[in-house]
């Protein structure tokens, strides 16, 4: 008799077996590939700009900088990065390639391509050896990650001594009435428009859900010094609707 339980974690408000989590997530960004930027646009109001302009304020690219954008999709931190660095390189890693198929058609659009490498692989397990890249960046993809606590220590090890992880991500709004109001928004005009503009409700449900199963912003933190990285700290943006995490490799 096999006396071994099987581990689980959530997908959205579901228990998932360990293993079937990654499938799942993947879907989900199959499905909305096409429609993923115009969906962050509507669904944020256009606000997801400004959090990411913030994003790179905070990380102050430097020329010559190799950027590791993890769940980077679209492409649209490292298109961000490059632009404000000036010159330096980028990977976007991604375990989901149609999301990778629609960032290189902007890029190449963009003219940028000789300046991005596009990888498809597992935020848990980087193809990439110690102490690679100058800075590693997650945008709204970490809480989809089955393992985050992976994904933090394989950052550490990719990146090089001095390097600097930035991590956006949705997060917990301190004051209870403007939570509850922001949760009305969520979960009842985000996966209806979802329906409207992708043609799917069941992937902006999960991803409306996940956001509520990650952790506060001090329990991530302490996540992000667990992995090793120093002089560890956190922005709130637009009163904690989303975070910044910022760390380094000393």
């Amino acid at each position: 008799m096999n006396d071994q339980i099987s581990e689980t974690t959530h997908f959205g408000f579901q228990t998932v077996p360990e293993a079937e989590k990654a499938g799942r997530v993947q879907g989900v960004f199959n499905s909305v590939a096409s429609k993923y930027d115009i969906m962050n646009d509507v669904m944020s109001m256009g606000i997801h700009r400004v959090w990411k302009d913030a994003m790179m304020d905070w990380l102050a690219p430097r020329a010559g900088q190799r950027l590791l954008d993890v769940a980077g999709g679209t492409g649209d931190i490292s298109f961000r990065f490059l632009k404000c660095a000036g010159s330096g390189h980028a990977t976007v890693l991604d375990l989901t390639e149609p999301m990778l198929i629609e960032g290189r058609k902007r890029a190449e659009a963009g003219a940028m391509i000789d300046s991005l490498d596009w990888v498809v692989g597992d935020a848990m397990a980087l193809p990439f050896e110690d102490n690679s890249f100058d800075v590693y960046t997650i945008s709204f993809g970490i809480r989809n990650v089955t393992r985050p606590q992976e994904a933090l220590n394989e950052a550490f090890r990719v990146l090089r001594p001095g390097g600097r992880l930035m991590i956006l991500e949705f997060s917990q709004i301190p004051n209870p009435a403007m939570q509850w109001a922001y949760d009305r928004y969520s979960f009842n005009v985000i996966p209806p428009m979802g329906k409207l503009i992708a043609n799917d409700s069941d992937s902006y449900q999960y991803l409306v859900e996940s956001i509520r199963k990650f952790p506060d912003q001090d329990t991530f933190l302490d996540m992000v010094r667990k992995a090793g990285f120093e002089n560890a700290k956190y922005r709130n943006l637009t009163m904690g609707i989303a975070a910044l995490h910022s760390g380094w490799k000393i």
